[in-house]
């Protein structure tokens, strides 16, 4: 095995429009949008504690306070749950501020993620670190950053997650070509951004899940803007990987892109069937919506039917 650093810190841009998930998104942060109860955001911050990761540092943006505010103390809501007795909402609430060591850096302009992650570099410094996207959940009963971290810590080089996705899905996705050397994991030989379902090397798809060295700002620094005039992370990655060869590992997982609608639905279905306080009541109430759909299709085709 190799000796490498401890990943002790992680990174989560957040500063994007959200463009995808307008309008609901033009005066609030795509990563507060609540998952059930809990804003994705936050399901993020406890994958990475659970991975043994508590120091996290949020890039933000402007209109982005609503993060910080989730995360910090409310004094007046605190207040009125100590006095209505509220107990066990109070520890919630306390929970969420003392959760982990999190700290904030604006990204004033959006120039990209590869830019948002540049913004971490102070502090960061010359340590291995993870970067994981605001509006990516991935359930599972290991969490995906641990399992990245293990390979990490057994290869000694920068980890990227991917994920098999459907060929007509690449061309929304980074794809890497390489070569399998182990259960779930390739050496990476390139990286392609958006390829059409023709040119795809694959169908390995790169995740908003990463471990990368700290060299990586250097490479940051000196490439040009890629696609959108906006500095790529996938971009720096490639010239990385001529002389550091990345290590992309297949997490084991389901992964819900919120920022997408259909996404953000799945998420809220499945985690809902999850709850033990919902799952009961939730099955049953799509049950009979399903039941109810159906019959009206049937009903419907029967109609027209009868007209032919």
């Amino acid at each position: 095995m190799n000796t490498c650093r401890r990943v002790r810190k992680a990174v989560i841009p957040a500063a994007g429009l959200g463009t995808r998930f307008l309008p609901a998104t033009k005066a609030q942060p795509k990563e507060m949008l609540p998952v059930v109860d809990k804003p994705t955001i936050q399901y993020v911050i406890e994958e990475a504690l659970a991975s043994g990761i508590d120091d996290i540092l949020i890039i933000t943006g402007k209109d982005k306070r609503a993060i910080e505010d989730h995360f910090d103390r409310s004094p007046e809501l605190e207040e009125f749950l100590t006095r209505r007795g509220k107990e066990d909402l109070l520890d919630l609430v306390q929970g969420i501020t003392n959760m982990a060591d999190i700290h904030y850096i604006r990204q004033k302009e959006p120039l990209g993620l590869g830019h948002a992650v540049l913004c971490a570099k102070r502090h960061v410094g010359d340590e291995p670190f993870a970067v994981l996207l605001g509006d990516d959940i991935v359930a599972f009963g290991e969490p995906c950053l641990a399992q990245m971290v293990r390979k990490f810590e057994l290869y000694g080089r920068s980890v990227i997650g991917v994920q098999r996705v459907k060929p007509s899905e690449v061309s929304s996705y980074g794809i890497i070509d390489g070569r399998h050397v182990a259960e779930r994991v390739y050496e990476v030989s390139d990286l392609v951004e958006k390829p059409s379902p023709k040119e795809a090397p694959s169908e390995l798809a790169i995740i908003g899940r990463y471990i990368l060295e700290p060299g990586i700002f250097e490479v940051l620094e000196s490439i040009e803007p890629g696609v959108g005039g906006e500095i790529q992370l996938t971009d720096a990655l490639r010239v990385w990987n001529r002389n550091q060869a990345l290590i992309a590992y297949e997490f084991e997982g389901v992964r819900y892109d919120v920022g997408d609608k259909l996404g953000y639905l799945r998420a809220i279905v499945d985690f809902a069937l999850a709850r033990p306080d919902l799952s009961e009541d939730f099955q049953r109430f799509l049950e009979q919506r399903v039941a109810e759909i159906t019959g009206s299709q049937i009903s419907s085709r029967g109609c027209k039917m009868s007209l032919g």
